[in-house]
């Protein structure tokens, strides 16, 4: 009876194996074919107690099942029964629980190398906002029971091979250990020894192998299964293997040219060539039927479109949008895993880090309008930035200071500028010895978009991104932001002075601070100009750090005091700068311009330091002309710290 339930239990464990849509539908599986295996082993020690002690009766001692597989396989022949038993213990030692022992330890150690990459790509998501919390938990849990779903069969199937091991051990011990008992103990013949005991050690042998090999073969299924996930195993070798005309009509011709050689079964090839050949042509015609039905699908008139026009015809334009050439598809082909599509998701993180907010997505599309290799960077539809990238070469980037060249195709950096050169692979590690600063094409588009977002972050804040931001903070914080917007300033004031702070290259990070001056100036004013200013003077410790690191002494730009007075006299109602005379604006942007390129060649970033009157006005009109140069008002500057004038603006020559 027990041999009978193991049986059936190694072909319910088969059966579960074959329909599984997935490994991890049967994760229990390490644990079934370890329970299975002791279940064998232990029915093992009691058949052999009882082949050892009752054999001397007759081929009955151990059980009918026992009897009737020994019989079975044996044939009047022991020589046969023991070939036979040893070919299934080779099948299942050699073949089976070799090659899954093999599979699941190379998807262990692939599975547990693709862990990082797998959980970045979730967080990737999750910062993108393609997946909630909920699902990212679930993915991550989904990724470590894989992991130790392939860990736990690596070392379950060495207990297979135990078990067929000790099986082998088992034959030669009943063998050996019956011939000595029946024939010293209960005085049999040799010829009656070896006809029950060898009996009884063949069919115990047999009963236990067959179905460790049908574990076994589960074991395989388990372990290799790779296919889609919502079929079976069984459909999908049904689809692949028979759903082929071609593969079908082929084999039916080959199979005809076999049953027409003379001295072969011509009428058992000729069967199954006409039952290939049948099923290729019911699968063609099949084939034919659907093709004809989307023929007639696409060829069918279509509805007349509506002379109306209707809210649908708008398409809203992208906030970010890239679009590339053709050659350049395959870095942001998301079913071949680009390597831009992943850099753009690090950009918009890391942009998220520094800034302060979460950028609007980047939405990437080819255009055949462009050169195979161009890209180009639109905002709301304007062109902002572009340049050429080739798929497959390397630019070398002159950093300065290199004087020797590798071939190549001359061009500049599209980000910053730098002079550099298209070169292939073969020339990569000579030209990163002579000193240029070699990076891949999508590291090329990636930099410069990332770049592009910097400079316009001013423009990415619109009221959605202020309105995730200050629901972000809400979560923590909830009163601060209830008693601001919208009680004291409106959503759309609020966007503004983000908006003003970071087109002045001022971040947003610390918005528990910006939020809280608000909150204090709005009962003054609510004027965006003016909030802005006031943010500006709360942050001045910010401002300056981000301007000169963690030094006390600033060294900065300051305007000649007979300038500075023409400048305070020459301002508009409402500062504005449009004030200006024309000659003066010339000698402001042209001394600006020089001024700016003598502190970034000593290593400084250019900051101008004026009255706080004269701040903003000055700010935009020299925008144009010096655009890394940073406008700050007296205000502006922390207590701890002191002035340095490197440079004097309007000065006398």
């Amino acid at each position: 009876m027990q041999l009978d339930a193991g049986i059936a239990l190694a072909l319910v464990v088969m059966m579960a194996a074959a329909y599984t849509r997935r490994p991890l539908d049967f994760a229990t599986f390490p644990t079934v074919l370890l329970l299975t295996t002791l279940m064998r082993l232990s029915l093992n020690v009691a058949s052999t107690r009882a082949v050892l002690t009752q054999g001397h009766t007759g081929p009955a001692a151990a059980g009918k099942v026992i009897e009737s597989f020994g019989h079975f396989v044996i044939g009047g022949n022991f020589a046969v029964g023991l070939i036979v038993f040893s070919i299934l213990v080779v099948i299942n030692f050699v073949v089976v629980t070799k090659g899954a022992g093999r599979i699941a330890e190379v998807a262990a150690r692939f599975t547990l190398d693709a862990m990082p990459g797998k959980q970045m790509a979730i967080d990737a998501d999750l910062n993108t906002g393609a997946i909630d919390d909920k699902e990212a938990r679930r993915r991550r849990t989904e990724i470590s029971q894989e992991a130790d779903f392939y860990g736990a069969m690596d070392g379950a199937s060495k207990f297979v091979r135990g078990d067929a091991v000790a099986g082998i051990l088992i034959m030669f011990i009943n063998v050996i250990g019956g011939l000595a008992i029946g024939m010293l103990q209960h005085d049999l013949s040799f010829a009656t020894a070896t006809g029950n005991y060898v009996l009884l050690t063949i069919g115990d042998g047999l009963v236990a192998q067959i179905p460790a090999l049908v574990i076994s073969i589960a074991a395989g299924l388990i372990v290799s299964r790779v296919g889609r996930e919502d079929t079976d195993i069984g459909v999908q070798l049904v689809e692949q293997l028979f759903g082929t005309p071609r593969v079908l009509g082929i084999t039916a011709a080959i199979l005809f040219v076999l049953g027409v050689i003379p001295g072969m079964p011509w009428l058992v090839f000729l069967l199954l060539a006409a039952a290939c050949g049948y099923a290729a042509r019911w699968l063609w015609l099949r084939e034919q039927r659907a093709l004809q039905a989307q023929a007639q699908a696409a060829a069918a008139p279509a509805e007349p479109p509506s002379q109306e026009a209707s809210w649908d015809d708008i398409v809203p334009v992208d906030v970010l949008g890239l679009e590339v050439g053709y050659r350049l598809i395959p870095l942001v082909d998301q079913n071949a895993d680009g390597e831009l599509l992943k850099r753009i998701k690090a950009i918009r993180k890391k942009f998220a880090q520094d800034i302060g907010f979460l950028p609007p997505p980047v939405h990437i599309r080819d255009n055949l309008e462009l050169k195979p290799s161009q890209y180009r960077m639109l905002l709301k539809g304007v062109v902002i930035g572009e340049g050429e990238a080739f798929n497959g070469m390397w630019l070398a980037i002159n950093p300065g200071g290199v004087t020797q060249t590798v071939p190549g195709t001359a061009t500049r950096d599209p980000a910053f500028g730098l002079p550099a050169i298209w070169i292939d692979g073969r020339t990569r590690e000579s030209a990163q010895v002579l000193g240029y600063t070699v990076v891949d094409c999508a590291t090329v588009v990636a930099t410069h978009v990332n770049h592009l977002l910097l400079s316009q972050a001013g423009q990415l804040m619109g009221r959605a991104e202020a309105q995730a931001l200050i629901d972000h903070i809400g979560k923590l914080q909830p009163r601060l932001v209830e008693d601001l917007v919208p009680k004291l300033i409106p959503l759309g004031t609020l966007q503004k002075v983000l908006s003003n702070l970071l087109e002045e290259g001022v971040h947003v990070r610390d918005i528990r601070t910006i939020v809280e001056t608000l909150a204090d100036a709005a009962t003054r004013s609510t004027d965006p100009l003016e909030l802005t200013a006031q943010v500006r003077t709360a942050l001045r410790a910010t401002i300056a750090q981000s301007l000169f690191g963690n030094t006390r002494e600033l060294p900065v730009i300051a305007l000649d005091p007979e300038l500075e007075k023409v400048l305070s006299q020459s301002l508009g109602a409402g500062n504005e700068a449009a004030a200006f005379e024309p000659g003066l604006v010339d000698l402001l942007q042209r001394g600006a311009a020089m001024a700016a390129k003598r502190q970034e060649d000593v290593g400084l970033n250019p900051t101008l330091l004026v009255p706080d009157r004269l701040r903003l006005p000055l700010t935009r009109l020299l925008r144009r002309a010096a655009p890394r140069l940073r406008v700050l008002g007296h205000a502006e500057i922390p207590e701890t710290s002191t002035i340095r004038v490197s440079t004097v603006l309007g000065a006398p020559a």
